[in-house]
């Protein structure tokens, strides 16, 4: 017999070996799949908790998926009606959508940027902004960010925020 036929006569149990063998390793390490999930703001089930000191009495955040000390969260964050926002920054870039009211935004060095429902919003890491819910409806954005959340305060003595 020579080494061909050996080889194909052989190559179902070297292949039901292989299979045999790397078949638990495969399955340990598959990941335990997420469930799907969707929310909106205002669903009754959301847990919200409470913003930093620096930040509008009534303000709030909600997490929707990920851990605040870790990275890639999305969170949910709620300011009352006419409130503002003090300047400050974050150790993340933040990616937002409003879903509700009406956000005036200014990053340090740019114009003002109005939001609008369904408006997209980009915020580099550590560029300082501050803004006012001018809507007389609480303003709700959804904020993805890349880092841990934080939300470090300037002392400022103008201020940024259209009011």
């Amino acid at each position: 017999m020579n080494i061909h036929t050996l080889i194909h006569r052989s190559y179902p149990a070297v292949m039901l070996l292989s299979l045999g063998l790397a078949g638990p390793v495969a399955l340990a390490q598959t990941p335990i799949p997420e469930p799907a999930l969707t929310q909106t703001f205002d669903d009754a089930q959301l847990k919200w908790g409470p913003c930093p000191a620096f930040l509008p009495k009534g303000c709030a955040i909600a997490v929707l998926h990920g851990d605040p000390a870790q990275d890639n969260l999305d969170v949910f964050f709620k300011v009352p009606a006419k409130s503002t926002i003090p300047l400050h920054w974050h150790t993340s870039a933040e990616r937002m959508v409003l879903v509700a009211g009406e956000l005036h935004v200014t990053y340090d060095g740019q114009k003002t940027a109005i939001l609008k429902p369904g408006t997209y919003g980009y915020g580099p890491a550590k560029r300082t902004h501050d803004g006012f819910c001018a809507s007389s409806d609480p303003c709700v954005l959804f904020i993805a960010f890349e880092s841990p959340l934080d939300a470090v305060p300037v002392v400022s003595t103008g201020g940024n925020a259209a009011k």
